[in-house]
């Protein structure tokens, strides 16, 4: 399994980061893909990197919840770290209108530029959503680049929301959520084709049933897989085949 997206530098790691991750490597994850937020979490999160080459695999990119009045210089850090590092993409990014709509406008600016930045360096962007589908949608449509893909990652939406990402050329990532009584994705997943999916833990939040509520752990995206299973009604075994192919496909795919 893939897990493509998930915050292993976090603090609440900071006690058991190592046997968080074997458990993680023995429950037969093959990758963990990291996305950052900001020039903070950079250092330790290329740290991971450089210790598990291959398994642990970065992302460059400014969270729009991190996005404040001095976000120029942030995506200069991040610009200035794509002309020295490799990285599978650039996110988190996107519009976060959930809990503060005060940067609204330079959220907008900053998910523009680092598309901009994506398309320069032919990454795919990890795509951060709430309570912005449509928002971010149109600065998609406007940035007007069929090239651009990527994922829309931790996705709680419609089925017409689905549809709409997937006609954009972006997969769906499914995480924890999928497992939530009300979570919604009960009314989706069975109605979107299993090539559009990949799996997240967006650890160390959004834990699945019967962790949710307490920290999340990237071990626990077996249970996303079965959820995902359950309602597709197929073997658990072909999700997880399925899935990891679609992620690993992200990697190859960028338009140069």
């Amino acid at each position: 399994m893939i897990d493509s997206h998930a915050h292993i530098y976090s603090d609440d790691y900071a006690e058991d980061r190592s046997a968080m991750l074997d458990r993680a490597w023995n429950a037969g994850i093959e990758q963990i893909w990291m996305p950052n937020c900001d020039h903070e979490t950079i250092d330790g999160m290329l740290e991971l990197a450089e210790k598990y080459p291959g398994k642990c695999l970065p992302m460059i990119g400014l969270h729009p919840t991190y996005v404040k009045e001095d976000f120029e210089k942030e995506l200069q850090v991040m610009e200035d770290w794509l002309g020295k590092y490799e990285f599978i993409a650039v996110g988190e990014i996107g519009m976060d209108l959930f809990w503060d709509v005060t940067f609204k406008e330079q959220q907008e600016k900053a998910f523009l530029y680092q598309c901009g930045l994506a398309r320069r360096h032919n990454l795919w962007i990890d795509i951060h959503s709430r309570n912005a589908f449509w928002e971010t949608v149109k600065l998609i449509e406007d940035f007007a680049d069929p090239a651009l893909t990527g994922i829309f990652h931790c996705f709680t939406g419609t089925l017409e929301e689905a549809h709409k990402a997937i006609e954009l050329g972006f997969k769906l990532g499914v995480g924890g959520v999928a497992t939530f009584k009300n979570g919604g994705l009960d009314k989706v997943i069975p109605y979107v084709g299993l090539e559009h999916i990949v799996l997240e833990t967006d650890a160390p939040y959004l834990a699945p049933v019967p962790y949710r509520g307490k920290r999340n752990e990237v071990a626990y995206i077996d249970l996303v897989a079965q959820r995902v299973a359950d309602l597709k009604e197929m073997a658990k075994a072909d999700v997880i085949a399925a899935t990891t192919a679609n992620a690993k496909s992200m990697l190859n795919k960028v338009s140069k």
